[in-house]
C-alpha cells in the first residue's frame, strides 16, 4: 500500500523512541509537520530561531546520549542551524537535521528562497564542512535507507551531528510502505570497538611500572560512560588524573587522585603534575589548544620529558598534537575495564601511594581558602565567586547545569566541585556564545525529574533570549541566571591586559555610562517569573523561590567582572603582547626553582 512519505517518516522516527523535534516552521515543511500534528507519541517544540532549536536539541542529546532530532525551513532556516549544528559537531554530539528544501522540479529555477550561487539546490553544501554526513533526498523511495543510515552515523564512532535536505514536494509523495520494511530489521546500535588484548597489557605495564603517571581525562569518557571504570583504574593504581572543560565530571572534583583542570584556567599545582609526569594516558582527549596552554613546551604538558599514550574512538585525533608510544582506537568503557583486568594480573593488591594523595590534598585546600574570602563577600554587585558559592549551597547534588561562554563556563570549570557524571555540561569545541540560554530547554526535557538551569553571561544571554518563549509555551521549568557584568567580560580582561582598553566589549549609552537591559523585565514580559538582584543577600533565597516555583525563572544577578585566574598560557597573549621568555611561539622556562612534585614509587596495597 502507499501511502505519504511524510508519514512514514513520522512512524519510523516514533519506531526509534525519538521523543522530541526541535524546529521552526516555514513553507517547505508545512507537510511534514501536519505529520507531526497525528502523532501521538512525538512532540514538536517550537522555537523562534533555529540556532535556538538546534542547542536545544544538543542540550537533549547530552543527556539522553542519542541524537537530536532537528528540522528546519530551507536559505534563511538552514542558515541559521550553522551555529548550533557546529558546536554539536566540535563537542561531539549526536543530531540528525531534517531540512526542507526547494521542489525538484525547480531546482535552478531560482524559486523562492533556494540556494544555487554556485550549483542547483546546493543548500545541503552549507553545512557540509560540519557534519558527518549530508544527504540531499533526490528519489522519495530513498528515505527509508537514508534515515536508516543518518541515525546510525550520527550515533556510532565519534558521535556528531548528519544533514538530511528533502525537497518538499518529496513530504507529500507517496511511496509503497514496503519499502520501510528494511528499517524494522535494522539494529538501532553499532557495536563499539575494545582494545586489542596485547595493547591491553602494554599500557597496564606501562602505567604500573611507571613512577609518576597522570591520566588525562575529556568528555569522551562522559560520552562512553566510563566514570565507573576510570575510577576504578585509578583508585587500583593510585594514578592522579587531569581533565579537560569538557571532562569536568568524569570523576567527582573531590576525589582524593582528581587534580583538576589543565591548560589556560587549569590549576597551577595541576600542572606540576601534568608538565612533569614521566607517563600521561590521554583518555578521549583531542589535547586542544585551550586545555595544553597552547602546546608550549613546560607549561602544561612537555613531550621532552613525557611518554604519551592515547586512546580515543576517533583514529584522526590518535598523536594529533604529541606523539604516542601506544595509541588505540577504541570504546574507553571496554578500554579501561580491559586495562583494568591486567592491571590486577600485575598488581593484585593494587598500589597505595598515600603521600600523593595527601599532596594533593593540601594543594586543592590551599586553593579553596584562597578564594574564601571573596566567596563569601557581600559587596554588590556580586563576585562570581560569591555567586557560584551560594548556587552550590542551594542547589541538589545532582542538578544539571549548562553554562555558557565567560565568567560561568572557564571559572565553574576551575572552581565549582561537580560530584556527579554527567551533570555538568559546556559548549568547549566551538564555545558557542548563546549555548547555554537554550540547552537547557532540551536538557529539561531529557531529564523532566531534575532540576536544570544554566548559569550563563548577560552577553551570551542577550545573543538570543528568545528561548524563553518556548519554555513559557511548552511549560519547561527550567532556571536561568544571569551573570550580568554588562560586557563580553572575558574578552574585555583579554583586551585590558594586552592593550590597556576594554573598546568594543563593554556595554555603554553613547555617554559612556554603563548600559544593560533589565532582563528580569525582559522575562516578565514573555510570561517568565523573574527578579532583579540588588544586593547579595538577596540572590540565594531569590533562587531558593526560583526552585520551589517549579515554573520557568530568571534571575538577573548583577556580577563584578573579576578575571578568571589564568595559570597556564594561551598563544593570544604571546602575539598580541610577546614576552621576553616566548620566541617563535614557545615559552622558554626556567630550572630555577622550578617545583616539581616527589616521585611516588608507591607500595602494593596490603
Amino acid at each position: 500500500m502507499k501511502r505519504l512519505v511524510s508519514d512514514q517518516m513520522v512512524e519510523y522516527l516514533e519506531r526509534r523512541n525519538v521523543e522530541y523535534i526541535f524546529g521552526l516552521c516555514g513553507h517547505t515543511v508545512i507537510g511534514f509537520l501536519d505529520a507531526l500534528s497525528r502523532s501521538e507519541k512525538l512532540k514538536y517544540i517550537s522555537f523562534r530561531n533555529e540556532q535556538l532549536a538546534t542547542l536545544a536539541a544538543d542540550g537533549y542529546a547530552r543527556i539522553k546520549k542519542k541524537a537530536g532530532v532537528v528540522m528546519c525551513h530551507l536559505g534563511p532556516g538552514i542558515m541559521n542551524v550553522v551555529t548550533g549544528v557546529g558546536n554539536a559537531s566540535f563537542d561531539s554530539i549526536p543530531m540528525v537535521v531534517i531540512a526542507g528544501d526547494v521542489p525538484r522540479y525547480y531546482y535552478g529555477k531560482h524559486p523562492h528562497q533556494e540556494v544555487n550561487l554556485h550549483s542547483d539546490a546546493s543548500q545541503y553544501e552549507i553545512l557540509k564542512p560540519i557534519v558527518k554526513r549530508a544527504w540531499r533526498v533526490d528519489d522519495p523511495e530513498a528515505m527509508p535507507e537514508i534515515l536508516d543510515k543518518a541515525f546510525r552515523l550520527a550515533e556510532s564512532g565519534r558521535p556528531g551531528p548528519v544533514l538530511i535536505s528533502v525537497p518538499m514536494d518529496i513530504f507529500s509523495e507517496e511511496i509503497d510502505e514496503e519499502l520501510f520494511a528494511r528499517t524494522y530489521k535494522d539494529s538501532r546500535e553499532t557495536v563499539k570497538p575494545a582494545l586489542a588484548p596485547q595493547a591491553a597489557r602494554d599500557i597496564a605495564k606501562k602505567l604500573v611500572e611507571a613512577k609518576n603517571p597522570v591520566i588525562h581525562a575529556g568528555g569522551g569518557i562522559l560520552l562512553s560512560g566510563a566514570s565507573k571504570e576510570l575510577q576504578e583504574l585509578v583508585e587500583l593504581l593510585d594514578i592522579p588524573v587531569s581533565r579537560t572543560l569538557m571532562g569536568q565530571g568524569c570523576m567527582s572534583d573531590t576525589h582524593p587522585l582528581m587534580l583538576g583542570q589543565t591548560g589556560f584556567w587549569g590549576l597551577e599545582f595541576t600542572h606540576k603534575f601534568t608538565a612533569n609526569a614521566d607517563l600521561i594516558l590521554g583518555l578521549g582527549t583531542r589535547f586542544a589548544e585551550a586545555d595544553s596552554s597552547s602546546w608550549y613546551p613546560g607549561v602544561t604538558f612537555d613531550m621532552e620529558k613525557t611518554e604519551f599514550m592515547q586512546i580515543d574512538i576517533d583514529p584522526t585525533e590518535i598523536g594529533r598534537n604529541y606523539p604516542v608510544s601506544i595509541g588505540a582506537i577504541a570504546d574507553l568503557k571496554l578500554a579501561l575495564q580491559q586495562i583494568i583486568e591486567e592491571a590486577k594480573t600485575l598488581v593484585p593488591d593494587g598500589i597505595d601511594k598515600p603521600e600523593l594523595k595527601e599532596f594533593i590534598r593540601v594543594n586543592r585546600q590551599g586553593f579553596k581558602e584562597s578564594n574564601i574570602s571573596i566567596s563569601e563577600d557581600s559587596r554588590f554587585p556580586m563576585t562570581p565567586q560569591r555567586i557560584l558559592k551560594d548556587v552550590k549551597e542551594v542547589i541538589p547534588e545532582d542538578t544539571i547545569i549548562f553554562t555558557d561562554v565567560g565568567w560561568n563556563k572557564n571559572g565553574v570549570a576551575q572552581q565549582f566541585d561537580v560530584t556527579i557524571p554527567g551533570t555538568i555540561h559546556h559548549s568547549s569545541g566551538l564555545a558557542t556564545m548563546g549555548f547555554g540560554g537554550a540547552a537547557l530547554i532540551g536538557g529539561k526535557l531529557a531529564a523532566p525529574d531534575k532540576l536544570v538551569l544554566t548559569l550563563v553571561g548577560d552577553g551570551g544571554f542577550g545573543i538570543n533570549p528568545g528561548a524563553l518563549a518556548t519554555a513559557v509555551e511548552q511549560n519547561i521549568p527550567v532556571i536561568w541566571v544571569v551573570m550580568n557584568n554588562s560586557a563580553f567580560g572575558t574578552i574585555a580582561g583579554l583586551e585590558y591586559a594586552n592593550y590597556k582598553t576594554k573598546f568594543g566589549t563593554v556595554f555603554t549609552t553613547p555617554d559612556g555610562a554603563p548600559y544593560t537591559p533589565n532582563w528580569a523585565e525582559v522575562a516578565k514580559a514573555y510570561g517568565v517569573d523573574s527578579i532583579k538582584i540588588g544586593s547579595a543577600d538577596e540572590f540565594k533565597p531569590a533562587l531558593e523561590k526560583a526552585i520551589k516555583s517549579n515554573k520557568p525563572y530568571l534571575l538577573d544577578v548583577p556580577m563584578e567582572n573579576i578575571v578568571v585566574p589564568t595559570p597556564g598560557t594561551w598563544n593570544i597573549n604571546d602575539i598580541y603582547t610577546p614576552k621576553a621568555n616566548v620566541v617563535n611561539g614557545k615559552v622558554r622556562r626556567s630550572e630555577n626553582g622550578q617545583f616539581e612534585p616527589p616521585v611516588h614509587s608507591g607500595s602494593h596495597k596490603q
